[in-house]
């Protein structure tokens, strides 16, 4: 099962994850920080969370700001849980993303960075997302976008070499999946970080009450 494999491969990555992406990690999450709006109001669900960078970055300038963190890699887990443990509102949660364990119109915000690409039911996570989504919240995610020529070899690449990555999608493709989990899009871009990574970054709601 391709959950397994991204577990394992993540276990193994986290004493190495922050400092080995570094930079992408910054310039990823900076920017997705800023294109968010995050509210110190919102209830947020950040999913396939990591290390909790993104959660540090936001309580940050939020301390009070209540966020839920999910993963399947519990070693991820678990230094998310270190960086973040003065931080009360913050928690995080073992879990997948295609089988959210929080009631329905839970969440204000749900965000979800650099993973889409790991999700072996990507149609079936969106939905989730969806689900545990209030009436009107938003999701923003945020992941490689294989309209760039880079990430397109490098899509090839790793299909070759990393049993844990299934695919990059193009910008359409990723817009066709959330219009497909109900889903509108409000609004969304697509901008290369750095001399060679693209990625792509969308903002929806809920049909009929999206913001």
């Amino acid at each position: 099962m391709i959950e397994t494999t991204v577990r394992q491969q993540y276990d193994r990555l986290a004493s190495v994850y922050d400092r080995r992406w570094k930079k992408y990690i910054s310039n990823t999450l900076s920017f997705l920080k800023a294109w968010a709006k995050i509210s110190p109001e919102d209830t947020v669900l950040d999913v396939a969370c990591g290390t909790g960078e993104f959660e540090r970055l936001l309580l940050t300038d939020y301390p009070t700001l209540k966020i839920v963190g999910v993963d399947i890699s519990e070693e991820m887990l678990a230094i998310a849980e270190e960086k973040c443990s003065v931080y009360p509102q913050a928690s995080f949660q073992t879990a997948s993303a295609s089988a959210l364990p929080f009631a329905n119109d839970t969440f204000d915000v749900i965000v979800s960075a650099s993973s889409f690409h790991y999700f072996g039911e990507p149609l079936a996570a969106l939905i989730e997302m969806q689900r545990v989504l209030k009436p009107n919240g938003k999701v923003v995610i945020l992941d490689w976008c294989k309209d760039y020529l880079f990430c397109q070899i490098l899509d090839i690449i790793l299909k070759i070499f990393d049993p844990a990555h299934q695919q990059c999608y193009t910008q359409n493709e990723f817009h066709h999946f959330l219009t497909s989990a109900n889903f509108v899009v409000s609004r969304a871009t697509k901008v290369r970080l750095g001399i060679f990574w693209g990625v792509m970054v969308a903002t929806g709601g809920k049909a009929g009450g999206a913001k």
